[in-house]
């Protein structure tokens, strides 16, 4: 089983007079996992459903190893869905519901039981044939859904949120297993999820939709660390921001000390959110700071480490995790939080120290 490119170009999709999609642009290639992240309404399953024919297309077209299939229904598309909700015929067995669409395609039976034998090992659920999908497993009814879906030999595997009826320790099992399989096979995988570990953990690229558009795409290290826009930042977790005064130099960032920061000096390095402060767009003047809970540690009120940003707060309340202490520091108006090895007193003035490569800056009012 060999995977078959995608192209997306300028696709544009309506409900109505709502225009969810917006001259939407997506290259995939053969054998590429990508998926497609971000929150309720950001028109991640309409591309999904676009792409698969399941949503008419108004504007752009979609191709498959170079062929137009903008206006062919799903069946001819060469495509195959795994869906949120499983979707399997509860009065069919694990064999019968694995067999279902090649016996659509007029597959005899001799020809159906070969293929269904082989899918069943490769999933490894060898012996489970006869039992009727009522009697597994969520786990072991996702992979039923997986099997029926790569049973008929698709170019290209669309999963729409497949994992999130699994309970955690499920999910991140199954996970691993997908794509493994998908390595396996050589297919082509488009994947829509809203868990941010779940993209991280099983695709190639990343696009990150907001708004009917992608704002980012990209290798999931580099979305992670170097988020295009304060979206992205927050998305992926650097959803932490405070206010600054900034300014650009050579080889630097200059902060103005401000009425809840200190001045800092904050280096520019050769792979920006790697060795140095991540920047988009050059600061002049008002900027924000992105950052991450888990870079912050807790300083004395005072300090100044190195090639770091503090931030001046007092700690208003504290709670025991387990193996170290969680604060919750108020600076200025906003609240964050920062673990500590050590049990400091509630209302002790401290400092919030921010490293530069932990630093996501924009100019004020980046979109």
């Amino acid at each position: 089983m060999a995977g078959d490119a995608l192209t997306v170009e300028r696709v544009e999709v309506a409900f109505g007079a709502t225009l969810v999609l917006k001259e939407v642009s997506l290259e995939v290639a053969p054998g590429e996992f990508v998926a497609l992240l971000g929150s309720s309404g950001c028109g991640k399953t309409t591309l999904l459903r676009a792409i698969s024919g399941f949503a008419p297309v108004q504007a752009g077209r979609v191709l498959v190893a170079g062929r137009d299939i903008t206006r062919l229904p799903p069946e001819r598309r060469g495509m195959a869905m795994v869906f949120q909700s499983y979707a399997l015929w509860p009065h069919m067995s694990v064999a019968q519901n694995i067999a279902y669409g090649l016996r659509l395609r007029g597959i005899g039976r001799a020809g159906r039981a070969a293929r269904v034998t082989e899918v069943l090992a490769l999933l490894g659920l060898d012996g489970l044939g006869e039992r009727p999908v009522t009697q597994l497993s969520g786990g072991q009814r996702q992979r039923v859904a997986l099997g029926r879906a790569l049973a008929i030999g698709p170019g290209i595997l669309l999963l729409d949120e497949p994992l999130s009826n699994l309970d955690a320790r499920i999910r991140q099992s199954v996970r691993h297993e997908i794509k493994a399989l998908q390595e396996q096979l050589g297919i082509t995988a488009i994947h829509v999820t809203h868990d941010r570990e779940e993209a991280m953990v099983m695709a190639d690229r990343i696009a990150i939709m907001e708004a009917g558009r992608i704002a980012q795409l990209g290798p999931p290290e580099a979305v992670y660390n170097r988020p295009a826009s304060p979206f992205v930042a927050a998305f992926m977790g650097a959803d932490n921001v405070i206010a600054l005064e900034a300014r650009q130099t050579e080889q630097a960032v200059e902060v103005a000390a401000g009425a809840h920061n200190e001045a800092a000096r904050l280096p520019l390095g050769p792979h920006p959110g790697e060795d140095g402060v991540h920047l988009e767009g050059a600061p002049d003047g008002p900027a924000v700071a992105h950052f991450r809970s888990e870079a912050a540690q807790l300083v004395s009120a005072g300090e100044q480490p190195p090639d770091s940003l503090v931030l001046r707060g007092r700690i208003s309340q504290s709670s025991y995790p387990g193996g170290f202490w969680r604060y919750a520091v108020e600076v200025g108006g906003q609240r964050f939080m920062v673990d500590h090895p050590r049990r400091l007193p509630t209302g002790e003035a401290v400092g919030i120290c921010l490293p530069a490569a932990a630093l996501h800056l924009y100019p004020a009012g980046a979109a």
